[in-house]
């Protein structure tokens, strides 16, 4: 069986913990869009795994796992991930493959989502200013783009970094007054990338291509979250790439049909982070007590994460688009101790009761969220194991966001670690 994990939210729903879990039962574990900006956690006993670039299946040693074309590499983080799992006892020699047309970010691509972040002020995005969004406009542009190809041609490359980076001084001095780029400090970076991560780098289409026709099981694993889709998310706030399951055929070569499940990952609340329309958030006590219990900061950023309460509207559309069979509920624990919780059915959008999400930043913005106030529970809840021992008030929480969203919930999570899930 073929999945595809993609998450319902606005990214940080718990996606690398169910991934881990899923690719138990998985041969292959592919990551098919975005780029280090994304942040996924693996627990497992008392090791903590961030990964930025990695498919959360790397932390199992029999998995085989692929980077495909549309993600954006960053290789110093890249090898800094593969060395941080060597470290702890992790290797992925012989079992890491990277697609040769995946683009490379480098430092001017860095510098370029710094300068540009600052000078937007207070309309800033709040990027993560890892360099990806100029990389996918170096992707699209096409004549200023490296692949991971490229590396295999150190002399040749050396040119187009020469003629890159002469271009890029120009925009750079020219709009920001910034200091100049030295294109043999990148190229000699890009000398010890290529001698690190040549080993690894493959025609992914082709060997994804070959593994489903041998019948081996692939888990495709999606990074941030559907709401940040840059075709279907809230716009301008979003990723630079398209991270529902839409991304996922055109990310890897690989049409939907052949995937048999698609699994989609949610909070038992909602949070964001950066700047963008989020119209269940609760700035207050609230919203400090999800943030304070739930440990939400940024795997990538350390950023505090603004949070709310779940929000079916937002959850149905992105379950909608991704053609979602079934939802994993995250972080349902952090819910224990409040003593009344809300759901967002609906919005009010001009005195209109709205179920349909609208990703329209615009319309979003004049959205008023319609809630249905039920009551929580006190009891801790990271120990239970089966469902009907959960306390009632949490079943029908379930039960509720089940019913708002049209979607079976087949798993819950109540901690961070591989044992602290509940499957129905």
């Amino acid at each position: 069986m073929n999945s595809c994990v993609v998450g319902l939210q606005w990214g940080d729903e718990g996606k690398g913990k169910l991934v881990d879990i899923l690719a138990e039962d998985s041969d292959i574990v592919v990551r098919y869009s975005g780029g280090s900006n994304a942040g996924h956690t693996v627990v497992i006993g008392d090791k903590r795994f961030a990964l930025h670039l990695l498919p959360s299946g790397s932390v199992r040693p029999d998995t085989i796992c692929v980077i495909t074309s549309a993600v954006v590499v960053d290789p110093e983080v890249l090898i800094k991930e593969i060395e941080g799992l060597a470290e702890k006892g992790v290797t992925l020699d012989g079992r890491l493959f990277i697609s040769e047309n995946a683009h490379v970010v480098l430092d001017y691509h860095k510098k370029e989502d710094q300068l540009r972040e600052e000078s937007l002020g207070k309309n800033k995005l709040g990027t993560t200013v890892r360099g990806i969004g100029p990389c996918y406009a170096d992707k699209v542009g096409r004549s200023y783009a490296v692949r991971m190809g490229d590396l295999r041609d150190l002399g040749q490359l050396k040119a187009k970094l020469r003629e890159i980076i002469e271009y890029k001084n120009k925009v750079l001095s020219a709009v920001y007054s910034a200091e100049p780029i030295r294109a043999d400090e990148i190229f000699d970076k890009c000398r010890s990338y290529a001698e690190r991560l040549l080993p690894h780098v493959t025609d992914t289409t082709e060997y994804l291509h070959g593994s489903i026709a041998a019948g081996r099981s692939i888990l495709f694993e999606g990074a941030q979250g559907s709401l940040l889709d840059l075709d279907h998310g809230t716009f301008p706030y979003v990723t630079s790439s398209n991270s529902s399951s839409l991304g996922m055929p055109a990310g890897c070569g690989v049409p939907a049909k052949m995937v048999d499940r698609y699994i989609g990952v949610a909070k038992a609340y909602t949070t964001r982070v950066g700047a963008g329309p989020f119209p269940a958030e609760q700035d207050n006590e609230i919203g400090q007590y999800i943030r304070d219990k739930g440990h939400e900061y940024g795997t990538t950023t350390g950023r505090p994460r603004r949070c709310g309460w779940f929000d079916a509207v937002a959850v149905s559309y992105s379950a909608k688009i991704s053609a979602i069979d079934s939802i994993a509920l995250m972080h349902l624990d952090t819910l224990s101790g409040l003593k009344e919780l809300k759901i967002c059915r609906a919005y009010n959008i001009s005195g209109e009761e709205k179920t349909f999400f609208p990703a329209n930043v615009d319309r979003l913005s004049q959205a008023s969220p319609v809630y249905e106030t039920v009551p929580g529970w006190d009891e801790e809840i990271t120990e239970v194991s089966d469902y009907d021992e959960l306390p009632l008030h949490a079943r029908d929480y379930v039960r509720m966001i089940e019913e708002m969203t049209d979607t079976p919930i087949a798993m819950i999570g109540v901690g961070p670690a591989r044992s602290q899930t509940i499957f129905r």
